[in-house]
């Protein structure tokens, strides 16, 4: 191979990042160690005024496991430098809190956490959040003119699926100096790579398809090594690096994210299309169909369309949830990305701690049912759904 090739993702997800020990394991040990000891206060300094790299203190993330595991997410996105946390929550925070002094603008749907942190939280520090809806896009302008200086995305959002540009967003905010964030938790990076894409900052919660067992809580932010940097201390004085246990695991369940995400890919594709026949269902949201509003440009910047869909029960919340009681194969549960098939009513969930108002807001309804897909056979996970939706409604 070319050394100047870098290798698939598939390769990179196995190899990137590993230091085998000096008994040849083919994978980073794990380091439980809370410190490191130096030769000499010379090769201490070097390493603590980072003329060196070299590990530290395990809450600084300066861990031989932790940095394993940062060189691999930098490697998953084609960043320059990754940092590991203990959540997404986490990864946001820390972002928002060194980057979005001058204001951040949040578009379109988002995790309910999220939210709550961006138009309750942050505010009471002084940092003002804007929260704009998807169709609501004109508005962007004036406000980065105002001087917002972070845009935060997803793409595809939690929970409705809406597609956002990417590329033309990131043009936009540099053009007024502003800088984009992309949470690419729903996509993966094996369907969508927002750096390539022309955005500043990639976040994931890895408990979802990094992690991909629901085994693990962690979170990850990817981008320019100089935006990273002032993200680190944040990370450290808020004592939210992972622990090296947490770390080790989430670099074994890189590992097979390739497989996993292709396989959730193909199953999700499946159920979308029989879901989108079924009578008792009103509207499917899903990338991959030509009938989703964001087809198109999912299609130009994705090279997969996922593993979550959204349907909408042709019935109120009541009748929804008895169909999601009768589900016998997907699970009743939050979270998503792992190897089993989940459901659950955003309005119960992910949504539930805002109001009426602003779920209509959304266009977040009962009604709907968040389907996260696992490796099962689809043609038993389609057949979970049509017997759940076969029962006398009630």
């Amino acid at each position: 191979m070319n050394a100047k090739t870098q290798p698939a993702l598939s390769t990179r997800c196995v190899h990137a990042g590993e230091a085998r020990d000096a008994h040849g394991s083919p994978h980073t040990p794990v380091y439980t160690t809370t410190t490191f000891a130096f030769p000499s206060t010379r090769a201490l300094l070097d390493v603590v005024e980072g003329v060196k790299p070299g590990s530290l203190y395990t809450r600084y993330g300066l861990n031989p496991t932790i940095q394993s595991l940062e060189a691999k997410l930098a490697s998953l996105e084609g960043a320059e430098a990754a940092l590991a946390f203990s959540s997404g929550m986490g990864a946001e925070a820390a972002l928002f809190l060194a980057h979005g002094r001058n204001g951040i603008v949040c578009l379109g749907d988002a995790y309910g956490g999220t939210l709550e942190l961006l138009a309750d939280q942050l505010p009471q520090l002084g940092i003002r959040t804007a929260l704009l809806l998807g169709d609501e896009q004109e508005r962007l302008d004036e406000l980065l003119a105002d001087g917002y200086g972070l845009v935060f995305l997803e793409t595809p959002t939690n929970p409705v699926l809406e597609i956002f540009d990417i590329r033309a967003l990131a043009r936009k905010a540099h053009a007024h100096g502003a800088r984009l964030a992309v949470d690419n938790t729903f996509a993966s990076p094996v369907n969508q790579q927002p750096l390539v894409l022309g955005a500043d900052f990639v976040i994931h919660s890895a408990t979802k398809y990094l992690g991909g067992h629901s085994d693990l809580t962690a979170g990850a932010l990817m981008g320019p090594a100089e935006f990273v940097a002032p993200v680190a201390g944040w990370r450290k004085n808020l004592g939210t690096a992972p622990a090296p246990e947490t770390a080790a695991m989430l670099a074994r369940s890189i590992r097979t994210l390739v497989v996993r995400v292709w396989q959730q890919n193909q199953n999700a594709q499946a159920i979308a299309e029989a879901m989108e026949r079924h009578p008792r269902i009103r509207r499917v949201l899903y990338p991959g169909l030509a009938s989703h509003p964001g087809h198109a440009v999912a299609a130009e910047q994705m090279s997969g369309f996922g593993g979550m869909l959204m349907i909408e029960v042709d019935g109120d919340t009541a009748a929804t949830s008895a169909v999601v009681d009768r589900l016998q194969l997907f699970a009743i549960a939050p979270s998503l990305g792992g190897v089993e098939s989940l459901a659950t009513q955003p309005v119960t969930t992910t949504h539930h701690g805002l109001s009426d108002a602003e779920r209509e807001r959304r266009g977040i309804s009962g009604s709907m049912i968040r389907l996260s897909v696992g490796l099962e056979d689809a043609q038993d996970l389609i057949a979970d759904l049509e017997q759940a939706l076969s029962a006398p409604r009630g």
